[in-house]
């Protein structure tokens, strides 16, 4: 039933009367009588009796569409559990609402019909060339499995300047060419497009199809009950599209995982990877993670022996990335003694003048706006740690000593790891500014600016100066010649576990859109090149800075090492619900801490092999309170994306 109570989260038994027996299928939606209402539920299965000897009867066939897959209810009771929620709350997330005159045009053609199922097998469109993944080892390899009907695990990271939508095209067209189906997620309608066009050149037209909740309801409805009925063999979109029901599923991917768009913003917060994940365990599928940078759960696949990487040789490396330096290197200092302060220091100035000079666009990059007050030192600008529980300090509103996010001490006495300096720093920076102050120091010169108001897709291949925050960077024609990254503390130090791995994603974005260093593309990162984000940027080896982030992780006890959980609420509430949890061993308890006006959030942390344990004792807990119509609701969030 769609009711997301925690203590109801379970099947109820109905009978059904024979008017409706024919349209009463598994997967249809329906309406029933509880507790003297009529509420909406899924009919999950069928049976010749039940242990409960008085049963209501179903009061209605919503529709004889049998919309919930077999396949999608059991990843969603899968999702349910690990995430801590309720199965009603994860179909809502999976079932697109009903579009009755959408329904109407499609019922012609209902799932279990094999006439009406197109050949998979059979793509059209141009066959599948392995040449386009040839500068990585395991590329071909990776392609023929696919093709095979095998079932391949893999983490890519892409080279800078890679067609990573045409490569992902080319992964789909081999798994479609094996006989089965493929889901992508990727996190913006930008990327959408881009994977849209690829497949259509890689398939032909009307082989895949986009599903996207910006597409509006009709449409959305449309393209879901196309892949229910599998008239096409292939799902694209956004995380909404990671519970399309595609049939003989044989390939999952997700590309850029580290965008925090991937994380569904309501209950139970589940992230599209471990969706994704999870849904190729359960069925076989195989499985490809692929960015230019590299998450730790990405790197923990790779170290676990869950996936394989695939990556280039440094031979090819080399020829493809652009020449990528630091401002505040010692070399540069000594030449320039004012680039550890000046906001563009004089070698970024002269990569940008000599890419103009020669013709080519400029891309500047500076953080979005919006980003929270980060605390660090004010001498070296280490991000501020609290020395319990590692984790990030916040100054208070008025004057006096910081305090932790996580378990709220008070570090009176602070002093910074690196220097020893007891000062700290926050600071915000905003983009229009940028603008204004390039187009006065290259007057004549068109700027251009990509963000939060407009973000555009492409630019011309001209001399011009483009404006962008993370995120909104657009492609220019041939390559930019120069990719300035600015303002790199205002990303480093962020009070959040994934700053330093946030910071170099943003960056490798950015720089991969760069001509190759032989053709003349230069990246300058205003920054210190002995920091681990910075030097990872500079080698342009994502695997490298994962695997040092995972251990640091497994050192202080950090996700994804482990599994941690948020309980967010009024006080009383939150203590309540952990006052009845049966926390697994090895459970700790950090908090509380302030996390809005009149709420506190507590953190629990587990080993990994506790993680299903601690996830059943807190909906446990959660069910009790819903029993009782305890009046404060409790936000629960296990491995939520983002811990302050």
């Amino acid at each position: 039933m769609d009711l997301p109570l925690a203590h109801l989260d379970r099947p109820f038994d109905y009978l059904v009367p024979a008017e409706l027996d024919a349209q009463a299928q598994p997967g249809v939606r329906v309406k029933v009588r509880f507790a003297g209402q009529l509420v909406d539920g899924w009919l999950l299965e069928r049976a010749e009796r039940s242990d409960h000897p008085r049963l209501a009867y179903l009061e209605k066939v919503v529709s004889p569409v049998p919309v919930l897959a077999p396949e999608v209810a059991g990843l969603a009771r899968a999702v349910a559990d690990r995430y801590a929620g309720s199965l009603a709350d994860v179909l809502r997330l999976a079932v697109p609402p009903r579009h009755a005159r959408v329904e109407k045009e499609l019922t012609a053609a209902l799932p279990g019909h094999p006439a009406e199922q197109p050949d998979a097998g059979s793509p059209e469109g141009r066959p599948v060339d392995p040449r386009g993944w040839r500068d990585y080892p395991a590329g071909p390899a990776l392609l023929r499995a696919l093709t095979d009907g095998r079932a391949p695990r893999a983490v890519w990271s892409a080279l800078p300047g890679e067609d990573w939508a045409a490569r992902y095209a080319d992964a789909v067209a081999a798994t479609v060419a094996g006989g089965r189906g493929a889901v992508v997620v990727v996190a913006d309608a930008r990327d959408l497009d881009r994977l849209d066009a690829a497949l259509t050149d890689a398939l032909g037209p009307g082989r895949h199809a986009l599903l996207s909740a910006a597409l509006g309801p009709a449409r959305r409805y449309r393209a879901f009950l196309a892949a229910l009925r599998g008239d096409v063999p292939v799902v694209v979109g956004t995380r909404s599209a990671m519970f399309a029901p595609v049939a003989r599923l044989g390939l999952v991917a997700i590309w850029d995982d580290g965008d925090d768009l991937h994380a569904e913003p309501r209950a139970p917060y589940p992230h599209a990877r471990d969706v994704l994940l999870t849904r190729a365990r359960l069925t076989g599928a195989a499985a490809l993670v692929g960015g230019y940078a590299r998450t730790a759960e990405a790197q923990l696949l790779v170290e676990t022996g869950w996936a394989r990487e695939v990556v280039a040789d440094r031979t090819t490396l080399r020829a493809r990335v652009p020449a990528i330096a630091p401002t505040g290197d010692d070399p540069q200092l000594a030449r320039d003694p004012g680039a550890a302060s000046a906001r563009l220091p004089s070698l970024a100035w002269t990569a940008a003048r000599d890419a103009l000079h020669a013709d080519l666009p400029v891309l500047v990059q500076v953080p979005r706006r919006g980003y929270l007050p980060s605390v660090a030192c004010a001498d070296c600008r280490t991000p501020a740690r609290c020395p319990h529980c590692a984790g990030p300090l916040a100054l208070p509103s008025a004057e006096g000593a910081p305090a932790c996010r996580w378990c709220a001490r008070v570090a009176a006495a602070y002093a910074c790891p690196q220097c020893g300096g007891r000062r700290l720093r926050a600071a915000v920076t905003g983009a229009r500014r940028t603008a204004e102050e390039l187009g006065r120091a290259f007057p004549g010169v068109p700027v251009r600016t990509s963000g939060r108001e407009e973000v555009l897709g492409t630019v011309p291949g001209g001399a011009g100066l483009v404006i962008a925050t993370p995120g909104a960077e657009p492609i220019a024609a041939g390559g930019y010649g120069a990719v300035l990254l600015l303002d790199s503390w205002a990303l480093l130090t962020r009070a959040d576990l994934r700053a330093g791995e946030e910071a170099l994603r943003r960056w490798l974005a950015a720089a991969a859109l760069a001509r190759p260093g032989p053709a003349g593309g230069r990246v300058v990162v205003v920054a210190d090149g002995g920091l681990g984000p910075v030097q990872a940027l500079l080698r342009w080896d994502a695997p490298w800075f994962a695997a040092r982030e995972l251990a640091e992780r497994r050192e202080l006890g950090f996700p994804p090492a482990v599994r941690m959980a948020s309980v967010t609420g009024p006080a009383e509430a939150v203590a309540d619900l952990l006052a009845g949890v049966r926390l697994p061993d090895g459970a700790e308890v950090l908090g509380p801490v302030p996390a809005a006006e009149g709420r506190e959030r507590m953190l629990v942390r587990v080993p990994r092999a506790r993680a299903a344990a601690l996830a059943q004792a807190l909906h446990a807990a959660a069910g009790q309170r819903s029993a009782r119509k305890a009046a404060d609701p409790v936000r629960l969030q296990v491995d939520p994306l983002a811990l302050f």
